[in-house]
């Protein structure tokens, strides 16, 4: 058996061109979508997740807003600006990218953000709607997971799913879709003893640990979906510097049934959930105002 690759870059474009669709019949309401986005610092990757997060939205048809504070700057100023885009009925999403320097409370200046134009969908009241079922903007990376589960018609309802991971903005959320869904879900991580033992039996397993290459061909379900979220830069040996997922791609899809590729998998559709949640918004501004 040769897995099916499931392609993130075929999907991410068609769902873009649909929010580029609906971003043009909000513009010819009068509403133009509007993302802003706040970098503080010059780590390398966040300016390159922003620049594709603004590009993204350009190509989209949403109107982009680009803040950069210096790595020292003083928290308040961050959040003075935060308050000021909540303020501002014209911006329909609010990002900050994370990390933060030190000086920040990271959870302080997620909990700022309003409810209403958090399309990163980590604060907590976001998630407290997501655990019991309401209307709620997804976390982008989940959201986009579920959305190559539906294009790829796997069946979620009454399928064995296993996470590995716990993060807030991944292994979590991820859970909740999924027993949202219908699934029956574990969340492995770390700590869990044999994890292989619960890997095997997953119908669907998302790795989302953050350790290249670490779920094998022999952690596998013959014929389970693969979900690979984790990106990670080799270090070392023939393939250093190269980007890998958090399964050893070589081996699992001589044992998947379906498989997302690291790069050209979950990455693309995590930007591309942004913008829709960005979009989504702005509908709902649009919605309130009638």
């Amino acid at each position: 058996m040769t897995a099916r690759i499931i392609d993130g870059n075929a999907l991410s474009a068609r769902v873009r061109g649909e929010i580029a669709d609906r971003a043009a019949t909000l513009s010819a309401q009068g509403v133009q979508p509007c993302l802003a986005v706040i970098l503080v610092g010059d780590n390398p990757a966040s300016a390159v997740y922003v620049r594709n997060k603004v590009s993204g939205c350009e190509k989209a048809g949403i109107r982009s807003l680009r803040y950069d504070f210096p790595a020292d700057v003083d928290a308040a100023e961050v959040m003075a600006k935060i308050s000021a885009l909540n303020a501002d009925p014209a911006v329909h999403g609010i990002l900050v990218q994370l990390p933060l320097p030190k000086q920040f409370n990271e959870a302080e200046v997620l909990e700022a953000i309003s409810v209403d134009k958090d399309v990163d969908g980590f604060h907590a009241e976001n998630v407290g709607r997501l655990s019991q079922g309401q209307e709620a903007f997804l976390p982008c990376t989940p959201h986009g997971v579920m959305k190559m589960l539906e294009a790829e018609n796997v069946p979620v309802q009454g399928a064995e799913a296993v996470i590995i991971g716990r993060s807030n903005i991944v292994g979590k959320p991820m859970a909740m879709l999924l027993t949202n869904a219908g699934a029956t879900v574990t969340v492995t991580h770390s700590k869990t003893r044999d994890l292989a033992f619960h890997s095997r039996r997953a119908d669907i397993l998302v790795a989302a640990i953050g350790k290249p290459r670490f779920v094998t061909g022999a952690m596998i379900k013959p014929g389970a979906v693969v979900i690979d979220v984790g990106i990670n830069r080799l270090t070392e040996g023939p393939d250093a510097g190269k980007l890998c997922g958090d399964v050893d791609f070589a081996s699992a899809k001589d044992v998947a049934s379906a498989i997302t590729p690291v790069p050209g998998g979950v990455g693309p559709m995590t930007i591309t959930m942004l913008l829709a949640n960005t979009v989504e918004s702005a509908e709902r501004a649009l919605r309130r105002k009638a």
